[in-house]
């Protein structure tokens, strides 16, 4: 097993130039300080700078104004190299993978210009808040309101379970500016120093205990019409044609995790020793590694197909909610199957397995939680109204 993104393997020597440098830089930069990171509750700045100048940020962002102009293969090589080191801290994904497309896709050339040197160098990092206290997977449910002033717009609301939410200068605000649900959502993007901007406490959390999340405020921010993303009123458009990039994103980091924690316990197994031999000797043990093996194999080729389809621009909503809804559930059960190997030494923090399982369980609730997933393909099969 190894921590090798599949197309890697099929594609130009730069993509695989690239997989080394991001494994090295992951090895150097990131593993050896992680645990501290975790007991801090957030990375430090400086490693978003070390980032960028690595060429690890902004990959998909325009070229002509200063980003990487690459492929989405690129942002997957960075996902899957964090994950498969455990490296769960860093927020790269949400400011790459998640926000990235928004500015690509919406941004006005003066807003590129403004925006995208700094989140490319690590000088700005991005977020986006779409969750509230009473709106999760119900975006229709926002009620964060903008309301329409000369020149801008006056945002009050909440937001919260914000990842990347201490780090953040620049947040895409999902916020209604018209009457009526869906037809009135808009993207604002809200910049760190304007008044009536605020931030709650990082919150702590069961797993990804590195990652900064947080909740946040807006008291009559005054966000003005440049600081809008595409058209007013088509926020729900925008965030449905980027949730399966977001979707895929997840699931890369799921196959990920599990080849990282999958290797893990086969060297364990190896050298662990009871009642006179190793414990993967044990017919069970080695039954039950050669399913999860299988398991891990399968998340695999699915994901990887699923990036091709992604780079061809067909892959659906449903089929990003299938693949999301499956390699996702297989970690937890991967990873948990892998924890009961370790025995006692599986549920410390101080053995990787204990630490991925905790992480792995937030995997099934973000960027939709397995239930909508399989809202979305029951959908997709002709089993709702439409």
């Amino acid at each position: 097993m190894t921590g090798t993104f599949a197309p890697v393997r099929e594609h130009d020597a730069e993509l695989a130039a690239f997989t080394e440098m991001v494994r090295t830089f992951v090895a150097r930069e990131i593993t050896p300080h992680h645990a501290r990171w975790e007991s801090d509750g957030i990375v430090p700045r400086e490693l978003w700078r070390k980032a960028g100048a690595a060429g690890l940020l902004g990959l998909g962002l325009p070229a002509e104004y200063g980003g990487g102009g690459a492929s989405y293969r690129f942002n997957a090589v960075v996902d899957a190299e964090l994950y498969h080191a455990g490296a769960t801290g860093p927020g790269f994904t949400v400011h790459n993978d998640v926000c990235g497309p928004y500015f690509a896709e919406l941004a006005t050339p003066e807003q590129l210009g403004r925006w995208v040197p700094g989140m490319t160098s690590g000088e700005l990092v991005a977020a986006i808040a779409m969750t509230e206290p009473g709106a999760g997977s119900d975006l229709r449910g926002v009620r964060t309101r903008a309301t329409r002033t000369p020149g801008g717009w006056l945002l009050n609301g909440a937001k919260t379970f914000i990842s990347n939410g201490i780090h953040a200068d620049l947040v895409i605000v999902v916020a209604q500016t018209g009457s009526d649900g869906d037809a009135g959502l808009s993207l604002l993007v809200v910049e760190r120093g304007m008044a009536g901007f605020t931030r709650g406490r990082n919150l702590g959390k069961v797993g990804l205990h590195a990652q900064d999340t947080a909740e946040l405020s807006f008291d009559n921010v005054a966000v003005p019409d440049a600081n809008v993303l595409g058209q007013p009123g088509k926020g729900l458009r925008y965030l449905m044609a980027n949730l399966a990039q977001e979707r895929l994103t997840i699931a890369v980091q799921a196959v990920a995790a599990m080849e990282g924690v999958l290797a893990d316990t086969l060297d364990y197994v190896r050298t662990r020793t009871a009642f006179g031999q190793p414990i993967g000797r044990f017919q069970h043990n080695a039954f039950l590694l050669a399913e999860l093996a299988t398991t891990v194999k399968a998340a695999r080729v699915f994901v990887d197909w699923g990036v091709e389809e992604h780079l061809a621009e067909s892959l659906g909503a449903d089929t990003a909610a299938m693949i999301k809804l499956h390699t996702t559930e297989a970690q937890q059960r991967v990873v948990d199957r892998c924890l009961q190997l370790h025995g006692g030494y599986g549920y410390t923090t101080e053995y990787r397995v204990g630490r991925a399982w905790a992480d792995a369980r937030v995997q099934t609730i973000y960027g939709g939680t397995s239930e909508m997933m399989k809202v979305i393909i029951s959908r997709g099969l002709g089993l709702h109204k439409t």
